[in-house]
């Protein structure tokens, strides 16, 4: 077109397309182009600023410093004469006078006249314009104007006539196919990487230049910062693009982004068109300029980022009245509550009265899809629309419950409120226990009291029979786990059934009563078989849900109590898989602490250390309260029996609530400080430890050594401080006041031999074998085993004495427990020292020996040991993790590369004292 303007054929381009199209970097590249060429160059670009100023666009043609002199003061003298005052007739004179003065121009040169967005021009510049258009057919001039693909209804006229022009030309933008932003990429990155970056990069963007080359400044900052990515991600330069693209548009297409950002997306036009009370063709024709511009695609935001940053480019006043009107339309127009509520806390305003039942019904869907964030702040925001009273404590309840799934410090804050509710009678009764036991896990042991006797008071004086049973099972709640509670606490109810058996019962109350009163019979000496009935029903009646979470964890805790780890780990693990994919730290926490205990009664010092570890990380220290008491004391004795002196005295400089000491968890966590005690020397702070727990529980009227064997640990300790007579008084008295379970007792066993004479320590140490076999410590067995071990041996028997020490240490090895192998094998070998020690055999045959030995592999003199000393099949495979059929297959390749028929022909070969004491 340049050419044939330069050949006398005047032309005229009419460019269109969407906002940021490209429009105008098409016209800059032409306008270089054009002076390279030698052409004269005019340019103006239209303002909204200037629609009603006269002939602005044509003052901006001619204020050109191209423009020679004499010609410019011409025109302006022209456009500020009278004659623009005059009728049509005259201003059309005065526009063909300036026409001719440019016209004169292009004798000796081209004229190209340059004018970009051009609908946003005058009316009397777009006569100008038109009348030009039409008088350079034959003179050296191209005129080349962009428009919008939408036009005001002044302009169609303009627009129609330039058309009918012979000599114009069309011409329409679109948006860069993906072939095409692989092109436009390839300009400034390499053939490769341009191909593999277009697809994502024309989906974002879709083909928009200058979000194309927003998203492309995003991931070169993003590389400049050494964080490898490699898909192009919007990030704050497309934010900024997104904006500008909507300010260049028409002014109401950033108020229709706006409502599309606070609704989500387009699909409705009409309430779209309420929201911001325009109308249907407005609302249409706007998100027909947003799908073009490709902001828009299928009626939503392309990109989570756009729509952010129109959202947050909105005034936060603005912002809030749109999304609070939006949830009035959504809630009238038959919404769903999630839709509706998503509104309402955006809107971060004081929800109406109407809103309170949706947002409720919101949350509980939320809870649902495992959004706990916004289903609290569902609630927060009705909470805040309710007057005080039932309706507005019950949800102050419901939040704190959902507060405590993400960990007990969120729910904190308003415990204090939920309290004064409680001591004002504004609890419901389904919400009393939780209530109850969440303010004592926070260690508000007194707040927690007083609000039950309030409650009691209230329920007595109104006789509330729903309020009595949730006042009974609170009470028994409260004295199960701090029994100095016992005597500030109304006495309404004695268990499930009792004084409130007749009242309506709500699950979460009935949870805890039934929990608290199987943990209850547990600590009543004699009761640990009903116990461990009463924790499976509890287990099997309840499922896991925020009201019953800390009563199944108490019928674990019971099942551990009650010495029936199989039942516990069991229960245990199937409540861990229910909520292991699920959003419920909390959950996890606790169950983690119990796993944990459960390991550490197993003698798996590993897996307890672990587990406990993984509990205490899942919510804060802060958050566990009174309940810290559980895995800090299961971790300190893991560390502890694992040898991990530094990591176990670090752990006792853990700040501790005061109130721990009130409570059953506080006497875990004694025991496990004195237990850290004694492996470390600190006899008397041991001892000091052990009998603190002794006079708490006497002082509490349940000394129950299932609870805390505090004079078996004492006795321990006098042994360590060298006074056996003091250690027999204990663990006599002990056993004359009952121990039922099996590990007490083989314990308690184990330390009476050890007070022993030599010839009466082998029976009551047999006895504690043979006990602890039959039982799941395994860490206890090893120390009996290794005991009775260590007596046959000082009774000459070294054979049998040896067998049984290398049980011990096998079995102690299994544990972690690295301070017993040592105290039972001090010159411990490794097994690839079999046959050295072998060679050092005297009399000749450890030449024989060391060949025969040799003949075997690592795995194969293990089992040779451990079946030379009479291990079955199915034992040796327990001891060292493998299938009976492995340790079968094993003992036939013994067989033969020994040349020996049977079992019994092993010792012979394989039991000497210095083979047997290097495996």
């Amino acid at each position: 077109m340049l050419r044939g303007a330069t050949q006398g054929r005047g032309r005229l381009a009419l460019v269109s397309g969407a906002v940021a199209s490209g429009k105008t970097t098409l016209l800059n590249t032409f306008a270089e182009q054009a002076i390279e060429s030698g052409a004269l160059l005019l340019e103006a670009t239209g303002s909204r600023a200037e629609w009603d100023l006269p002939f602005g666009i044509v003052r901006k043609i001619f204020d050109n410093g191209a423009m020679p002199a004499d010609v410019r003061s011409e025109v302006i003298a022209l456009l500020d004469g009278n004659a623009l005052e005059s009728t049509a007739a005259g201003r059309m004179h005065v526009m063909s006078q300036i026409s001719s003065a440019l016209l004169r121009m292009v004798e000796d040169r081209t004229l190209v006249v340059l004018v970009d967005d051009v609908h946003c021009g005058d009316d009397q510049s777009l006569q100008f314009l038109l009348h030009l258009a039409r008088r350079v057919r034959q003179a050296k001039v191209l005129i080349v104007l962009t428009e919008s693909p939408r036009l005001r209804q002044e302009q169609f006229t303009f627009h129609a006539e330039l058309l009918r022009q012979p000599n114009c030309v069309r011409m329409r933008l679109h948006m860069l196919t993906e072939s095409g932003v692989a092109e436009a990429l390839s300009g400034t990155l390499s053939a490769t990487v341009a191909a593999r970056l277009a697809p994502e990069c024309h989906r974002v963007s879709g083909g928009n230049p200058l979000l194309l080359r927003a998203l492309l400044e995003d991931w070169r900052t993003v590389g400049e910062h050494g964080e490898a990515q490699q898909r192009p991600a919007p990030g704050e330069a497309f934010a900024h693009a997104v904006l500008g693209c909507l300010h260049r548009g028409e002014p109401e297409v950033l108020e229709i982004a706006r409502g599309v950002a606070v609704l989500g997306d387009a699909r409705s036009p009409r309430l779209l068109g309420q929201l911001l009370d325009l109308s249907a063709n407005t609302v249409q024709q706007g998100v027909q300029d947003l799908h073009q511009c490709a902001i828009l695609e299928h009626n939503a935001f392309r990109d989570e980022v756009a729509r952010t940053a129109v959202l947050d480019a909105t005034p936060a006043t603005a912002r809030g009245a749109l999304h609070a009107r939006a949830a009035r339309l959504l809630h009238a127009d038959g919404a769903s509550a999630l839709d509706v509520a998503r509104q309402l806390v955006s809107a971060r305003q004081d929800a109406a009265a109407w809103a309170v039942p949706v947002l409720r019904e919101a949350a509980e869907f939320a809870l649902v899809e495992e959004e706990l964030e916004f289903a609290l702040r569902c609630l927060e925001c009705a909470h805040h629309a309710c007057a005080p009273g039932p309706v507005r404590t019950a949800l102050k309840a419901r939040l704190v419950s959902i507060a405590w799934r993400i960990g007990p410090a969120a729910a904190e804050s308003h415990l204090p409120e939920l309290t004064e509710d409680a001591e004002r009678g504004r609890l419901a009764p389904r919400d009393v226990a939780p209530i109850t036991s969440y303010l004592a896990w926070s260690g508000r042991l007194d707040a927690a009291a007083g609000a039950v006797s309030a409650l009691a008071r209230s329920a007595a004086t109104g006789d509330d029979l729903a309020m009595t049973a949730a006042v009974s099972a609170s009470a028994q709640w409260l004295t199960m786990l701090s029994p100095p509670l016992r005597d500030r606490l109304p006495t309404v109810g004695t268990g499930v059934t009792g004084a409130t058996a007749g009242a309506p019962r709500d699950m979460a109350d009935l949870a805890h009563a039934h929990a608290a009163a199987t943990m209850s019979a547990v600590l009543t000496e004699g009761q640990a078989d009903r116990a461990v009935i009463e924790a499976e029903r509890v287990l099997q009646r309840y499922h896991l849900s925020d009201s019953t979470l800390q009563p199944l964890v108490v019928a674990l805790m019971a099942l551990v109590l009650a010495g029936r780890l199989d039942l516990a780990l069991s229960w245990c693990e199937r409540l861990q898989g229910e909520c292991s994919a699920r959003r419920v730290p909390t959950w996890q926490a606790l169950l983690s602490a119990v796993r944990a205990e459960i390991a550490l009664r197993q003698g798996d010092l590993q897996v307890a250390a672990h587990q406990a570890r993984t509990a205490m990380s899942r919510i804060s220290v802060q958050g566990w309260g009174v309940g810290l008491g559980l895995p800090l004391s299961t971790l300190i004795q893991a560390e502890t029996g694992m040898g991990h002196y530094d990591e176990a005295m670090a752990l006792l400089e853990q700040p501790l609530p005061e109130e721990l000491f009130q409570t059953l968890p506080g006497l875990f966590y004694l025991r496990a400080r004195g237990r850290c005690h004694l492996a470390t020397g600190r006899y008397h702070a041991a001892l000091g430890d052990f009998t603190a727990a002794g006079e708490l529980m006497g002082t509490w009227r349940m000394d129950i050594p299932l609870l805390s064997p505090w004079r078996l640990d004492a006795a321990e300790t006098w042994l360590a401080l060298g006074d056996p007579g003091r250690a027999r008084a204990l663990a006599e008295e002990q056993l004359r006041l009952g121990s039922e379970d099996a590990r007490l007792r083989g314990a308690l066993l184990v330390v009476l031999a050890r007070t022993d004479e030599l010839k009466r320590r082998v029976p009551r140490l047999k006895e504690a074998v043979e006990i602890l076999e039959s039982g799941d410590d395994r860490i206890q067995l090893a120390v009996a085993l290794g005991e009775l071990g260590r007596a046959y041996r000082s009774l000459g028997d070294f054979n049998r004495g040896r067998v049984l020490v290398r049980k011990a240490w096998h079995v102690a090895k299994t544990c972690g427990a690295d301070p017993l192998c040592r105290e039972l094998m001090p010159r411990h070998a490794d097994p690839g020292e079999f046959a050295a020690a072998a060679a050092a055999q005297p009399g000749g045959q450890g030449t024989e020996a060391q060949r025969e030995v040799e003949a075997l592999t690592e795995a194969e003199v293990r089992i040779a040991v451990l079946a030379a000393h009479g291990n079955t099949n199915r034992e040796i495979a327990s001891k060292l993790f493998v299938t009976v059929s492995t340790v079968e297959q094993h003992l036939t390749r013994i067989y033969r590369k020994l040349n020996v028929k049977r079992r019994r022909d092993l010792p012979a070969k394989l039991s000497d004292s210095s083979l047997t004491e290097t495996v």
